[in-house]
């Protein structure tokens, strides 16, 4: 099968992962909170971001790789942390993260994935970033610190967009519980999705390791009320200040969408910032991430490092960033599509996707580099 005639878009990766992947698994990966308006907001704003052709520029000499917080990355865009990702695709933590160092690129893993950070961070290497859901209990807010530096982990994402649950509805629809109740439903689904099912029984049934193993027990719940509640707290800015102190490497701040937020973040210690809303899971009535973008570039100057993701699909997406302020992109859900979708090769073949839709459309534009990036955008 020629990937590129079949499959040339994420979209078309997204069609076969549907299919592939029992439908609890997929509506986890695909909703949104809500009636999706977020989601649907965060596409109709990228979208909006417009480039002015440009003619008669010769060869491009592209340099892709990227330096972000002391580290060489490879290709403008990572693997975003996102949690259960066992559920989507058996292995997909230890997938993503041997790609991760592979091809040179960040890899986040979340804290609540179905693998522990002792066995991920070999496999990333230098390329992993933690990312920490802060818990309420210091102790186990420590010794979860510890386990991510110990495992290799040199960079942390702490996570402020999720200070309560969201009314995830599409997930309570598909009566998706973590961890995993045995129903007659969910018997059906693994018996008509055999290789995920197949997967699935030779790595184990996905569960949120890290949070169960502060556990002792752990009764079947919502999948928007888990046993990863276990290491969610409700963290403050006060909270925020003693996890500066406790953790001496980098920290990036993920959920910034205000000049506010991001001032006071950095005024206490965040060595980077990322621009967020979850991609539309958390907050329906906000304000779309690529909007937001600029607002906090302008505020912070030229200098700090900033992240995005939300809604990006799309090289044109990664350029849409990179004009706006963006450092470096992140994408979720495009690399869990691809895994569900073809495994191994889903994911080679969506980097093929992304960079060759970066390349044509930047000598669509003139563009050379990626900084040559924010003099293209069309102005109204």
């Amino acid at each position: 099968m020629d990937l590129d005639l079949s499959h040339p878009a994420l979209e078309d990766l997204r069609r076969t992962a549907k299919r592939r992947i029992p439908h609890f698994a997929f509506e986890y990966l695909d909703s949104g909170t809500g009636r999706e308006l977020q989601v649907k907001r965060n596409r109709d704003a990228l979208d909006a971001v417009l480039f002015k052709p440009e003619i008669l520029r010769g060869p491009a000499d592209h340099d892709w790789r990227t330096d972000l917080l002391g580290t060489t990355y490879d290709l403008p865009f990572g693997i975003a942390p996102v949690g259960m990702s066992g559920l989507i695709w058996p292995g997909a933590e230890k997938m993503l993260a041997a790609t991760a160092q592979n091809r040179r690129i960040p890899y986040g893993l979340s804290s609540v994935a179905t693998q522990l950070p002792e066995d991920i961070g070999p496999i990333a290497g230098d390329m992993g970033w933690f990312q920490l859901y802060c818990p309420a209990d210091p102790a186990v807010r420590q010794d979860i610190l510890r386990r991510a530096k110990a495992s290799g982990f040199r960079k942390l994402i702490f996570t402020v967009d999720v200070p309560d649950d969201s009314r995830r509805e599409r997930q309570r629809r598909a009566n998706l519980n973590v961890p995993l109740k045995i129903t007659p439903y969910m018997i059906w689904e693994v018996l008509t999705h055999p290789k995920w099912a197949v997967g699935t029984a030779r790595v184990g049934k996905p569960t949120i390791k890290l949070a169960e193993s502060y556990l002792k027990n752990t009764k079947s719940r919502s999948s928007t009320n888990h046993a990863g509640m276990a290491i969610r707290g409700k963290p403050d800015w006060e909270t925020f200040k003693i996890l500066r102190d406790e953790w001496d490497g980098p920290m990036l701040v993920k959920g910034i969408q205000s000049a506010e937020m991001a001032k006071r973040t950095l005024a206490i210690g965040a060595d980077a910032l990322w621009v967020s809303n979850h991609s539309g899971r958390q907050l329906e009535a906000g304000p779309a991430a690529i909007t937001q973008l600029p607002e906090v570039r302008a505020a912070v100057g030229p200098d700090v490092p900033l992240v995005f993701d939300s809604g990006v699909a799309t090289g044109v997406d990664i350029m849409r960033a990179y004009a706006l302020g963006a450092n470096y992109v992140m994408m979720g859900r495009a690399w869990h599509y691809a895994a569900a979708a073809f495994g191994q090769l889903g994911i080679d073949h969506l980097i093929h996707i992304l960079m060759d839709d970066i390349v044509l459309n930047m000598a669509q534009i003139g563009a050379q580099k990626l900084s040559d990036l924010p003099s293209r955008v069309l102005t109204s």
